[in-house]
């Protein structure tokens, strides 16, 4: 049978109250009498009730993760480092999956979703509607977002600018003069900046190197193996010259573009250098090039924040720009 709390009080001969106080840290308890409650309540295996534990302190000890996506490898790399910072401090993970990019009837996040069921909130690199974003104020429970921009959020991100404008500056820096561009574009989403960010820092990057922008070479997809692969055909198809390079705006984007180009007799990179954002785990045994990004690191560092915003450390949470940086494998070389 369970072991109560107050079967903890007989044994230690105390009230409950103390024995309640002792286990919670609590003041107003004789340091004797504390230590003799903590060894019986070892020795005898209590577990404190969750609920019991919820009703005495107001917490819940579960921070809650907002995700579009469960099985996209950012998302699921950034899960496994809030994981591993919540488990280390007693916390537990509630995961709530909207189920993709979509709105309307299909999507739905109010705040009845997460009312008094979690501590915190951690939002992943998602775009929310505005009538989203008004029930995301309403849960009242401290905020971050990881992966990208999100209004009303604070964040742990790159600087998706600044990494793609680094990705297109190295073809640039090796010759390329016709390069094209894989966008992440979903055209059904609101509020979800980061294709934005790298598209818009693709096109500045040429322009500044005095190179044009050929929009019939700016191919959409959705940040996946076959959408990349798909849009790669697009631009494969399209009559007169072809690029000398392709930037993508993710890994999984890239690596579909290589296995279009490998199905068509497209060599790379003899006959086309390719890099893309992210270093995901099948980028180096496809020797792929790319800005590297480590989404382990910023789940951890965003649990770090909201646990510290928990105990009370004023400015816990605030901006953080991640690091990232090039990786050149062999995907990417001068033009011939």
């Amino acid at each position: 049978m369970r072991v109560s709390i107050d079967d903890v009080a007989a044994r230690a001969k105390v009230s409950t109250a103390t024995v309640s106080r002792a286990l919670r840290g609590l003041p107003k308890v004789n340091p004797a009498t504390r230590a003799r409650v903590l060894a019986v309540a070892q020795e005898m295996g209590y577990v404190p009730s969750p609920s019991a534990t919820r009703l005495a302190t107001g917490r819940t000890r579960t921070v809650g993760v907002l995700v579009p996506f469960i099985d996209r490898w950012y998302f699921a790399h950034a899960l496994e480092g809030i994981d591993q910072e919540l488990r280390e401090h007693g916390y537990n993970l509630l995961l709530f999956s909207l189920g993709g990019y979509r709105h309307g009837q299909q999507r739905r996040f109010t705040e009845q979703m997460v009312r008094k069921q979690i501590d915190a909130l951690v939002v992943l690199c998602l775009g929310l509607s505005s009538a989203e974003l008004g029930e995301l104020k309403l849960t009242h429970v401290p905020m971050i977002s990881v992966g990208g921009p999100v209004e009303g959020c604070h964040g742990v991100h790159i600087d998706d600018a600044a990494a793609a404008s680094a990705a297109t500056q190295h073809l640039i820096d090796l010759g390329h003069r016709k390069i094209a561009h894989l966008s992440g574009g979903i055209n059904d989403e609101e509020n979800f900046v980061v294709p934005t960010l790298r598209s818009e820092a693709f096109e500045a990057t040429l322009r500044r190197a005095g190179l044009q922008f050929r929009p019939e070479w700016n191919v959409a997809g959705d940040f996946t193996v076959g959408e990349g692969a798909a849009a790669a055909a697009r631009l494969f198809e399209l009559p007169g010259e072809r690029p000398t390079a392709i930037f993508c705006g993710s890994d999984e984007m890239a690596l579909g573009l290589m296995f279009e180009a490998k199905r068509r007799g497209i060599r790379i990179p003899e006959d086309l250098s390719v890099i893309g954002i992210d270093d995901h785990d099948f980028s180096a045994p496809a020797g792929l090039s790319t800005m590297a990004q480590q989404p382990v690191q910023h789940g951890l560092l965003a649990a770090q924040m909201l646990l510290a915003e928990l105990d009370g450390k004023p400015g816990a949470i605030h901006e953080e720009n991640m690091p990232f940086k090039l990786i050149q494998r062999d995907s990417t070389a001068p033009p011939a």
